[in-house]
């Protein structure tokens, strides 16, 4: 059974027609080009080319900080494990609450396939 949060969690996901904040033709380029990927290889490519380091480390970081906060993680001990600021892992945590979904959709995916991998 659903507890209150993952109800409302499954009826956004489910009932509301997502809009994107920042759609432009070049967000569109660039969502149809992640689109394109077919491979973690080409991904790394992708990424190494577009991506300063740094941007690449934060958005690791944050994904990290994602999964940490879905297992209940306390802050103090997800800022000492990943490094990431208090600052940070509240901006994540209110994606994860009240954002677009786009972490709980790429988060339940990956375990999704992990738990298919390992049958």
């Amino acid at each position: 059974m659903l507890d209150r949060q993952d109800f409302a969690l499954f009826y956004r996901r489910t009932t509301i027609v997502y809009t994107p904040k920042f759609q432009n033709e070049q967000t569109e380029l660039l969502m149809n080009a992640l689109l394109e990927l077919q491979t973690p290889q080409e991904a790394y490519r992708f990424c190494e080319d577009v991506l300063t380091v740094q941007e690449l480390k934060s958005i690791t970081q944050r994904l990290e900080v994602a999964v940490m906060l879905r297992q209940k993680v306390t802050y103090q001990e997800i800022a000492h494990k990943t490094g990431a600021s208090t600052a940070t892992i509240s901006r994540v945590n209110r994606s994860l609450q009240y954002g677009a979904d786009g972490y709980h959709l790429v988060l339940d995916r990956l375990s999704e396939k992990a738990e298919t991998q390992q049958k």
